[in-house]
């Protein structure tokens, strides 16, 4: 599940109250190259608006087409496009390949309110989908549980929306939240210094007030967080370290050279930090990609993040 399929979902609940129809479409199998991943939605509304994407644009408009002129049945169904080879040629589907999808028309919206609220607060849900009449209901969601498609009914598993906590509100983390948004991250900051809070854009990320040791602790990081601490100032990135290694967190990463970053973990072994904990952080941050400006490195750092995120 991908952080921006809960925008997706949100469109949709909003559209149908509005007394759209909606239809939702959701990738359950690919076969060769594939632009996007199983589990990824898209919303068509009975006017042609869109949420959302399914294969990078390559079936997108016959879909729409199709909801537009009211084709889809009252129940969920099951749609392959690229069976042929001309098929796969006409839609535009990379190396031949196949896209498996189930429609569903979006009959009520309880279910997106619930699904929306478990996930805001930090869990696991598993939706189920009976393809024969439509029904949906939601159960917690096991670590390791996946997309499950068994021709009766599709489980789908969606999860908290990816977090990035910045330690440091100077214009690198400006920067760095603007990029981050559109990966699908909600963005938090944490700077202690007045100047700086007063300055910060709030349209950027939501401001937490406090040390940054403290709001570490009180976000408890899980697994879906990610923090970066780049105020260059030890004083406070140090902080946010300690705390922030002891944590469930995925990606923990902090400003600054080499030579910083070994006194740096000088300073962090004379806490109750284990070598393993203290090896978990990435300095310098980010990727190595010769970045000079703000806006470079704050490149090399999603990079990272997002490298680290996909287990490559």
């Amino acid at each position: 599940m991908q952080s921006l399929d809960l925008d997706v979902l949100g469109d949709a609940r909003d559209w149908a109250n509005a007394g759209h129809r909606v239809s939702l479409l959701t990738v359950i199998a690919t076969f060769g190259s594939a632009p996007r991943p199983i589990g990824s939605m898209l919303a068509i509304r009975d006017d042609g608006r869109v949420s959302g994407s399914v294969s990078g644009g390559c079936v997108e408009d016959d879909l729409i087409l199709r909801a537009t002129r009211g084709e889809y049945l009252a129940k969920p169904q099951r749609l392959t496009y690229g069976v042929s080879k001309d098929e796969a040629t006409r839609f535009g589907l990379p190396c031949g390949g196949t896209l498996e999808l189930v429609c569903e028309p979006l009959l009520e919206t309880g279910w997106i309110d619930e699904l929306l609220t478990r996930c805001m607060a930090h869990q696991r849900v598993t939706r189920l989908l009976d393809m024969h009449s439509g029904a949906v209901s939601l159960s917690a969601a096991e670590r390791d549980d996946e997309l499950n498609f068994d021709g009766a009914t599709l489980h789908s598993v969606f999860g908290p929306r990816w977090r990035l906590l910045i330690i440091g509100a100077g214009q690198l983390s400006q920067i760095l939240a603007g990029m981050a948004a559109p990966l699908g991250y909600a963005v938090f900051i944490c700077d202690p210094r007045d100047t700086y809070a007063d300055a910060w854009d709030a349209a950027l990320g939501t401001y937490l007030p406090g040390m940054p040791d403290d709001v570490v602790r009180e976000m408890n990081c899980d697994a879906h967080t990610a923090i970066a601490a780049v105020t260059h100032d030890p004083k406070l990135d140090d902080m946010a370290l300690l705390e922030a290694l002891r944590s469930s967190a995925f990606y923990v990463g902090a400003l600054g050279s080499r030579a910083n970053q070994a006194k740096r973990r000088e300073r962090l072994a004379l806490f109750d930090l284990s070598p393993q904990q203290i090896a978990r952080l990435h300095g310098p941050i980010g990727l190595h990609i010769g970045s000079r400006t703000p806006a470079e490195i704050a490149v090399s750092i999603l990079a990272e993040i997002t490298k680290v995120k996909n287990g490559c």
